[in-house]
């Protein structure tokens, strides 16, 4: 029997030539059009514990969203970042059944291979 459930992404975008509130901008843009995509749900992560290192404004982790999807809309939701994303430097972690994958990218070259680790590891969950 399979179990299908939802898949969680966190999408961290780094850009260190921008400052807090571009970041936040730019994370925000990608938040609008990410609801439009056929999601469960897209949100800014809020601060709970601010990792070391991170930065945060107005009670949000700077460029830092987080996405849930239907097993049916992953690939479509990860066809979108790719395309969207494909020269930013991103961090992204893929949540499902219980298991966690984190990648990061920094060029289309790993981006692309980024999202088949994520495409493989979500099949394989």
């Amino acid at each position: 029997m399979s179990f299908e459930s939802n898949v969680k992404l966190t999408i961290a975008l780094i850009n260190l030539d921008l400052d807090a509130e571009e970041q936040e901008l730019e994370a925000r843009n990608l938040l609008r059009e990410v609801k439009d995509l056929d999601v469960e749900s897209a949100e800014l992560v809020a601060v709970t514990e601010t990792p070391e290192g991170s930065k945060s404004i107005g009670g949000f982790l700077v460029g830092v969203l987080q996405t849930e999807v239907s097993l049916a809309n992953f690939k479509q939701l990860l066809g979108f970042l790719r395309d969207r994303l494909s020269n930013k430097s991103i961090e992204l972690e893929v949540e499902a059944n219980g298991k966690k994958l984190k990648v990061k990218a920094s060029s289309q070259q790993e981006l692309v291979m980024a999202i088949e680790q994520a495409q493989k590891f979500i099949e394989g969950s």
